[in-house]
């Protein structure tokens, strides 16, 4: 089968297209195969890719395969679930070590983190859904803010902090929205009560003061500022980390947490039931296929994506 191998820590340039066996059905106890039709590009895809997360993915040394997201059709049968049956989820490959992430056309799963596709959810709308959500979902129960607090989140407009500002605002919460000039009207309808154009690190701070002047109850930082956001913290504050080299040292009592998430299929099928209902918005940016992966990854280095970059595979 295909997959896409890193080749060496670096740019864009080590990802290579390779060859690997294909899973065999009962080689991998308790596991199931999965033959994807799409595959999302991560950030953490791209900074384990450049050697920033050396040491969040202990002594693994390349070639490995990246990838976390990914939608697609069973090939074994599992409880509930037949043959064939359309599933997405993710794999956190970087926790086991082994490896084996979802830029691949077909991949070992366990079956408790698959979640069913609904009939009006495409693949690569699916592919967008997984860990974003995850994290988004995963981090607000770290930061346990209650209803009435105020939130910052910062990088907003990107797939987890939209996640971020509808599930906060579906908790009761006020949302400050930190994104790119030109979102501030569609973050307002995720549910951000005010959306702060990001720029210059001081003159997003005024932004985000004038309409928080005592300061904020939490901080979601999916942009990865890291503690460059802290003063704008109240004292006892929290703060969710979600990179783990973007982790500040807390002060004045504030909480910092630090967000690794976990596969959680109840709450993915619950999240993946609401984008079919449209009751949750999910974005996709760019759709490519997985010879192109190096440009897609090119593109997410970039800078500001509406949304998550998939490959189609």
């Amino acid at each position: 089968m295909r997959v896409v191998e890193v080749t060496a820590y670096g740019g864009p340039e080590v990802l290579r297209m390779a060859r690997r066996p294909e899973p065999v059905a009962g080689d991998v106890p308790g596991r199931v195969r999965v033959r994807l039709k799409a595959a999302g590009v991560n950030q953490a895809d791209v900074r384990i890719r450049a050697g920033l997360y050396a040491g969040a993915v202990g002594d693994l040394k390349p070639p490995f395969v990246l990838g976390t997201d990914f939608a697609g059709k069973l090939l074994d049968p599992v409880p509930g679930m037949a043959e064939g049956t359309r599933v997405a989820g993710y794999i956190n490959w970087y926790e086991e070590l082994t490896g084996e992430g979802t830029y691949a056309e077909v991949v070992w799963v366990d079956p408790a983190w698959l979640a069913p596709i609904p009939d009006d959810v495409d693949f690569t709308a699916a592919a967008s859904v997984p860990l974003a959500s995850a994290t988004a979902q995963q981090g607000l129960d770290r930061l346990a803010l209650p209803a009435g607090a105020t939130l910052l989140v910062t990088g907003a407009s990107a797939v987890v902090g939209r996640f971020a500002v509808q599930y906060a605002h579906a908790a009761g919460l006020r949302v400050v929205a930190v994104a790119h000039e030109g979102d501030e009207s569609e973050l307002k309808i995720l549910g951000a009560d005010h959306a702060v154009p990001r720029g210059a690190p001081e003159d997003v701070a005024a932004r985000v003061r004038a309409v928080a002047p005592e300061g904020v109850d939490g901080i979601f930082d999916g942009a990865l500022f890291g503690g460059g956001t802290l003063p704008l913290l109240k004292d006892g504050g929290a703060f969710a980390a979600i990179a783990p080299d973007r982790i500040p040292v807390a002060e004045r009592n504030i909480r910092v947490e630090v967000v690794r998430a976990r596969p959680d299929a109840a709450r993915l099928k619950e999240t993946l039931e609401k984008v079919a209902a449209r009751e949750l918005i999910t974005r996709v940016a760019d759709v490519m296929p997985l010879e192109e992966v190096a440009e897609a990854h090119r593109r997410a280095e970039a800078g500001h994506r509406p949304g998550r970059i998939v490959l189609l595979i």
